[in-house]
């Protein structure tokens, strides 16, 4: 697989991400549905308002998506961002520095949107991450690896006969 995070010298150098990442690879592409600031109970984060923890919540979050499938933040590749207030991106950006490699950035979108669908959510972040393929050689593996269902034996040890319907 290989990666490249490129910022043309003809466009603005961005403050926290990458303006073209480019993935050549036989690999997995992962889809991560944007993540709230919620607990494992469905609650938003920290206080009513509290900005900084739905923002480290929500990317506790998207950890946790990312390791589902055996994949961690240096494999995203694009970050989409929606924040009900843009007065809160300084606050935003340095809690995701803290979890993504500031020297490879992944591509991202940052955009303030009136309201999200979770009453007194802050902030909402989806992620696309690309694994290499020997990740996706592994998962094969383990699904091939897994046995054959054996049919019903009677008592006898012998195939019993399929019930006709």
């Amino acid at each position: 697989m290989s990666t490249r995070f490129i910022n043309p010298p003809t466009i603005s150098k961005p403050p926290g991400y990458t303006h073209v990442v480019e993935a050549t690879t036989p690999g997995r592409i992962v889809y991560v549905a944007g993540q709230l600031g919620l607990d494992t109970a469905g609650n938003v984060a920290g206080a009513p308002g509290d900005f900084r923890a739905q923002a480290k919540q929500t990317f506790e979050n998207l950890k946790h998506a990312l390791a589902a499938v055996g994949a961690t933040f240096a494999d995203v590749v694009k970050l989409n961002n929606y924040l009900t207030d843009l007065g809160h991106l300084p606050i935003f950006r340095e809690v995701r520095d803290s979890y993504l490699n500031t020297q490879h950035p992944p591509a991202s979108t940052t955009i303030q949107i009136s309201k999200l669908a979770r009453e007194g959510a802050l902030l909402e972040t989806e992620a696309v991450a690309i694994l290499p393929a020997k990740a996706a050689r592994a998962t094969r593996t383990r699904r091939a690896a897994r046995p054959a269902r054996s049919p019903a034996r009677s008592s006898r040890g012998k195939v019993a006969p399929r019930k006709r319907k």
